[in-house]
């Protein structure tokens, strides 16, 4: 099964960040982006509370579940469970560097295991009707990058993958914490153009230390998609840019200050069904970066988005102290986003 034109362009997966409000809120800024869950255990899924672990709105889509786990019938189960769920693909974690990921036998410490891998998405593929991928990096500790990477992905390839995302640099499971393995590896996005190279029939897409959407373009010239992590999230006036820039369509909204206000009828809707302004909220602090007032609407979304009674007046007021224009907006007349 080949991958749906949504994939030229993806919002990486990322623990305590990428969860379903987040993602209604990157679904308003474009209509085309890719989107994906927080990674889940595979013991998560299956034992857990479904609807508070799985559910999402139908807004999302589309939009995948992430799984980590290492024994192919739970990841098989799991798989089935989310696509009963609605999601529109499963991927596969072999990339977290974590030490608590390593001591359950999974993420980056698979790509140590290829074959585990490779029975874990034949497993998955025979249980499911949707795209089942992959999300790896271009090595671990000392392994040979070129060689190491290039067995891993012959033998996922031969078991029915659909598509890599590969994030381009080597993950250090002695010596680095997790927040280091995100930066100190050095980049290496050749590497993953010499995979995409090797293996042309393969939907590849490339994630790591891309900064916006001219670098995804030029990462386009050699890959199928690229995937955006902390940028997006940090910066999500860049999500603004996709649909123009690399679909030649509108966005949803053409400013970020109405992407916000069309929050609100869900944000009245999730505080109604007992959610806190704070588990919503939390995810827009970085909508304004670098625009006059951005300051103070952080500081007042900060400060009054953690009160038991905040409601939707909070996000309202802490707009109303920006100063957008012309920041974060797209020119109607010629179709593409631009930052003051």
């Amino acid at each position: 099964m080949q991958l749906n034109q949504p994939h030229i362009f993806s919002v990486a997966p990322m623990m305590e960040w990428t969860d379903r409000h987040c993602r209604v809120f990157h679904r308003l800024l474009t209509r085309r982006a890719w989107l994906y869950s927080e990674m889940l255990t595979t013991g998560a899924v299956i034992h857990g509370a479904r609807d508070r672990l799985l559910g999402f709105s139908d807004i999302e889509h589309p939009v995948a579940l992430q799984l980590g786990g290492s024994n192919p019938a739970d990841l098989a189960i799991a798989a089935r469970i989310g696509e009963d769920f609605g999601y529109d693909e499963i991927n596969l974690n072999v990339g977290c560097p974590s030490d608590r990921v390593k001591d359950g036998r999974f993420g980056a410490c698979l790509m140590a295991e290829p074959d585990i891998v490779a029975e874990s998405v034949n497993a998955m593929k025979r249980a499911v009707s949707v795209p089942v991928t992959v999300k790896c990096r271009i090595g671990i500790d000392d392994q040979d990058m070129e060689s190491a990477l290039d067995i891993f992905v012959r033998k996922v390839v031969a078991a029915g993958v659909d598509a890599l995302i590969v994030h381009a640099r080597k993950a250090w499971l002695q010596g680095l914490s997790p927040k280091e393995n995100r930066n100190v590896p050095p980049l290496d996005h050749g590497r993953v153009y010499r995979l995409k190279a090797s293996f042309p029939g393969l939907p590849i897409i490339i994630n790591g230390g891309i900064g916006g959407i001219p670098e995804a373009k030029q990462h386009l010239a050699h890959v199928d998609g690229v995937m955006l992590g902390r940028a997006a999230y940090q910066e999500p006036w860049r999500l603004l840019e996709v649909d123009s820039e690399l679909f030649g369509e509108a966005p949803p909204h053409p400013t970020m200050k109405q992407a916000l206000e069309a929050m609100v009828p869900y944000i009245e809707e999730q505080l109604a069904g007992g959610a806190r302004l704070h588990s919503i909220s939390r995810h827009l602090v970085g909508a304004f970066h670098g625009v006059p007032g951005a300051r103070g609407f952080r500081r007042y979304l900060a400060e009054n988005g953690v009160k038991p009674d905040a409601g939707v007046e909070v996000l309202q007021e802490a707009i109303a102290r920006v100063d957008e224009f012309p920041a974060y907006s797209v020119k109607a007349d010629a179709g593409f986003a631009v930052r003051a």
